[in-house]
């Protein structure tokens, strides 16, 4: 232990605070705009054992970043302590300083930090500010787990276009609904409870006309204390029959919803009163008689989506998954069956599509939860 408050390298004290800096940078997903949301903790060892003494998450809205909030609140317990962060540092100015040059004028003398980012204006540069002011660095602490929770915005800044998640609620004989029946109870409510987190961490979700004509779903985020959260509500709509009743659309001045439809062909009266409702509307291009994801998903991110859920229906989720533009798959399993007259998944519950890895397995009540990340 050092007694001017510096930590050792050590990989599991590194990791411990590294998973603690991840928890603290969940709270703020899906609410920090184009920014990503970044968790930062500083902690010093005077002797009795590491204390975190300043944390920070990026600001609701992506301003401040969490460095300087996590060296604001340590004060002068700063100077000669390490810095905890899950994304390295920005090193390029703005209205505020780069945060590691932040770092280096509150006398840090160790920073660990988690993923690599992308963005051409920071990759490798804020380490290299750091190591320049003589200040330890030690890069890729649990790199892995970070990027896997700010996934949205590497997508969005490496590939210009939103991370695309895909949930569904699969039943046990892998069915995902009765033609004509609206929606089918499926899985309980600790799972429902589940989507709707997932919801509050998204920053939009999409689903086809279809499934708003046959189920009329909110598509918001209802657990108390949460319901501010809710996503962007987008429907692909070509012909905008999004009907002037439907639910999301009595509270799209609450909760955003946008219809990508086709610019020619659209019923202009319609249009004009969905519009009249605070629904918006995005100009898709209709390529063989289906959209140009790839083009609206440009679109989508470049107002600021990074983090995209695709809800349904099943021919939606085959359009998404047979241009590869899926990066996630979220599936929950109920222990009902439907029976043969159900709508089959378009995935299996047991496995996933190739190219896939399973990275996590869970249980919410009776039901039973994996989930599939692409590999790079």
């Amino acid at each position: 232990m050092a007694a001017d408050g510096r930590l050792p390298p050590d990989c599991e004290t590194d990791r411990r605070f590294m998973a603690a800096a991840i928890r603290l940078a969940r709270r703020h997903l899906g609410l920090t705009g184009t920014n990503p949301s970044v968790g930062t903790l500083i902690v010093r060892d005077d002797g009795d054992g590491p204390v975190i003494v300043g944390s920070g998450v990026t600001a609701v809205g992506g301003r401040p970043h969490a460095e300087p909030q996590a060296l604001a609140e340590a004060g002068d317990l700063a100077r000669g302590a390490t810095a905890y962060v899950t994304l390295e540092p920005c090193a390029h100015h703005g209205r505020t300083p780069p945060c590691a040059e932040a770092l280096v004028a509150a006398g840090v003398a160790r920073v660990v930090g988690g993923a690599s980012d992308p963005d051409e204006r920071v990759s490798g540069k804020g380490y290299a500010i750091l190591r320049r002011a003589g200040i330890e660095v030690t890069e890729g602490v649990m790199a892995e787990e970070a990027a896997d929770l700010m996934a949205g915005y590497l997508t969005r800044a490496s590939r210009k276009r939103p991370e695309v998640t895909v949930k569904l609620a699969v039943s046990r004989d892998g069915r995902i609904g009765l033609p004509g029946k609206g929606q089918v109870a499926i899985t309980g409510e600790i799972s429902r409870r589940q989507v709707h987190v997932m919801r509050a961490e998204a920053d939009a979700i999409l689903v086809g006309i279809g499934t708003v004509l046959a189920d009329d779903p909110e598509l918001t985020c209802r657990l108390p204390g949460l319901e501010a959260r809710s996503p962007i509500r987008i429907v692909l709509d070509a012909a905008a029959r999004l009907p002037t009743g439907a639910k999301m659309v009595k509270d799209a001045r609450e909760a955003p919803v946008w219809v990508a439809a086709a610019a020619e062909g659209c019923d202009r009266s319609r249009r004009a009163a969905l519009e009249a409702e605070g629904v918006e509307f995005l100009a898709a291009e209709i390529a063989d008689g289906g959209f140009a994801l790839p083009e609206l998903l440009e679109d989508i991110a470049a107002r600021g989506v990074s983090a995209l859920m695709v809800e349904g229906g099943a021919e939606t989720v085959c359009h998404f998954l047979d241009e590869g533009l899926v990066d996630r798959i979220t599936v929950f399993t109920g222990p009902v069956e439907i029976g043969r007259e159900g709508i089959p998944s378009p995935i299996a519950p047991e496995r996933a599509p190739e190219g896939f890895h399973l990275v996590r397995e869970a249980r919410y009540g009776e039901d039973s939860y994996s989930e599939w990340v692409r590999k790079s």
